[in-house]
């Protein structure tokens, strides 16, 4: 059964000082210290330290066959988006991270399928390095739950969604540049609370924002199951329902109609919830993640579905189908 993982990350093995070329920022970059490993340096602070699956393509694939798995979806690190720096700076940096993963993609298209990161702080330049990555192949890009802490549903980024739609671009939604980040680091909170709240953020800003509606043929998957949204829908239902002077004053629709409209990835690290997601989403709307190389991830490939007892089509859907539609890609491409 073909397996793909569509969500995983990539940064390429060097890195130039982006810090040094456009003379300011703590733009990251790699050291690498020892055989095998590099740190993040986000200027001259320390941010993590990887290992050699982060940027060699032929260890991942090695790695992967060990899970059964054929195909990556791979896009770059969250904190690489840059948001923050100047746009003219942002679409240079995403022009390096974005040839980088098309050069992969063409080195080994059985193997890898790539997602594009465009600088969403200017919608004229997002554009633009949305069609020119289109032209290069890829089906689709990863952004960030929020732009320098403003929602999605803000009308300054509704002409890049559109702009997807008409190219038949997916999107991938990624928690990052977590809410109340500063007054929670303890415990590594930011990743534990604040990721699943991020994402649920995004959904219900897109949702209440009216961008699933004006935009009905966009094709948006959330990271991590979609966090916190999934579990908490009764309490935004209840909301919307108790309260629509504050939540329905840009889209009257019940935000449960959206259920099963979007997709989300399988990374829930328990049967238990995976089941009530499946319930609420739909097998077809369910893919296959791993946010593979990192340890926080489900680095052993959805092994835990296969313990679920699903069936073979929920099997086929979770491991390949949802992601196909999701990314507009035939089968035939990988086989």
């Amino acid at each position: 059964m073909l397996k793909i993982d569509m969500h995983t990350h990539i940064i390429p093995g060097q890195l130039p000082n982006f810090t040094e070329k456009f003379g300011y920022g703590d733009f990251i970059f790699l050291q690498h210290h020892r055989s095998g490993y590099a740190k993040m340096m986000k200027g001259n602070q320390f941010f993590r330290e990887i290992e050699e699956n982060c940027w060699n393509p032929e260890l991942r694939i090695k790695e992967y066959q060990g899970f059964n798995t054929q195909v990556q979806v791979i896009c770059t690190i969250p904190v690489m988006f840059s948001y923050w720096a100047k746009p003219v700076d942002c679409l240079d940096l995403s022009v390096f991270l974005n040839d980088h993963i098309a050069e992969i993609v063409n080195k080994y298209p059985k193997n890898y399928v790539g997602l594009a990161t465009i600088p969403m702080q200017d919608a004229e330049l997002a554009i633009r390095e949305l069609e020119r990555c289109k032209a290069l192949g890829f089906p689709g890009i990863q952004i960030g739950s929020n732009i320098n802490n403003e929602n999605l549903h803000e009308d300054r980024f509704f002409p890049i969604f559109e702009a997807c739609e008409k190219l038949g671009m997916a999107i991938l939604v990624h928690p990052w540049n977590m809410m109340g980040m500063e007054h929670m680091k303890r415990y590594w909170l930011p990743w534990l609370v604040g990721m699943p709240a991020e994402t649920s953020r995004a959904i219900c800003s897109m949702i209440f924002g009216g961008v699933f509606e004006r935009l009905p043929g966009l094709r948006v998957n959330f990271a991590h199951a979609g966090g916190a949204f999934l579990p908490t829908i009764g309490r935004v239902e209840h909301g919307f329902n108790c309260r629509p002077d504050l939540v329905a004053i840009d889209n009257p629709v019940n935000p449960r109609e959206y259920l099963g409209k979007f997709w989300v990835d399988c990374i829930t690290h328990d049967s238990t919830i995976m089941e009530y997601v499946l319930k609420i989403q739909g097998t077809e709307k369910v893919t296959l993640g791993s946010d593979y190389p990192f340890p926080l991830g489900d680095l052993e490939v959805g092994a835990f579905l296969e313990k679920m007892e699903l069936g073979k089509k929920a099997l086929e859907d979770i491991y390949c189908n949802a992601t196909l539609a999701w990314l507009d890609l035939p089968k035939e491409q990988f086989l």
